[in-house]
């Protein structure tokens, strides 16, 4: 049996490792982009040593990334070819029929498209380089990192934040103006509306 969080010392190429998710947020892979070109080499060697992928490894054999989409997107497109992972769980002695039911319970999947509709697992995309755009993963992504709402442990947390705020922009007013779209995804994610929310810190009770 595999040890929990064992990291493999020997390279894995980005295109065997299977996604499970169907979406990134691309504006945040272009700054992941951005910040790698910005290092030297011996800089990126230092990053690809410590952020090694998490992944389940699954009974084809295969590595199922269940974190890190963006970093493993964001270095594809960059041309790296090889990255570290560490195994957070075996599920080799899984059927195959029943593999995705276990991802599934075991909160490590979010098969849902850029609609945020749940979709069959079979559609999950093949490689990180099959990865779909979702602006609002994007629009979630940056409302946190301006203090929107915390960072949470919650698994696919920015996916709930995500979906929520699907529900009260258009995508129209992300493309024409993404700086106005997190001006009001701000104020929205400060309401009482939020508060079921992971990481929700809005305004506290005067009472």
């Amino acid at each position: 049996m595999t040890n929990t969080r064992e990291p493999r010392v020997h390279p894995v190429p980005i295109l065997s490792l299977r996604p499970t998710q169907m979406t990134v947020g691309m504006r945040e892979v272009k700054e992941k982009r951005k910040r790698w070109r910005q290092r030297d080499s011996k800089k990126q060697a230092d990053l690809l040593g410590k952020h090694m992928i998490p992944v389940v490894y699954g009974p084809d054999l295969r590595y199922y990334v269940i974190d890190h989409h963006h970093l493993g997107r964001a270095l594809h497109d960059e041309g790296v070819k090889d990255v570290l992972v560490t195994i957070v769980g075996d599920l080799r002695m899984v059927e195959r029929e029943a593999f995705w039911g276990v991802m599934d319970n075991k909160r490590w999947v979010y098969p849902y498209d850029a609609k945020g509709e749940r979709r069959p697992f079979r559609d999950l995309p093949k490689s990180v380089a099959d990865l779909k755009d979702d602006p609002f993963r994007s629009l979630a992504g940056e409302l946190r990192r301006i203090g929107g709402f915390a960072k949470d442990t919650t698994p696919f947390s920015e996916f709930l934040w995500a979906d929520y705020l699907r529900r009260k922009l258009s995508r129209k007013v992300i493309d024409a103006d993404f700086d106005k779209a997190l001006e009001k995804a701000l104020s929205s994610a400060r309401s009482k509306d939020a508060i079921y929310l992971p990481g929700w810190c809005g305004p506290a009770d005067d009472d």
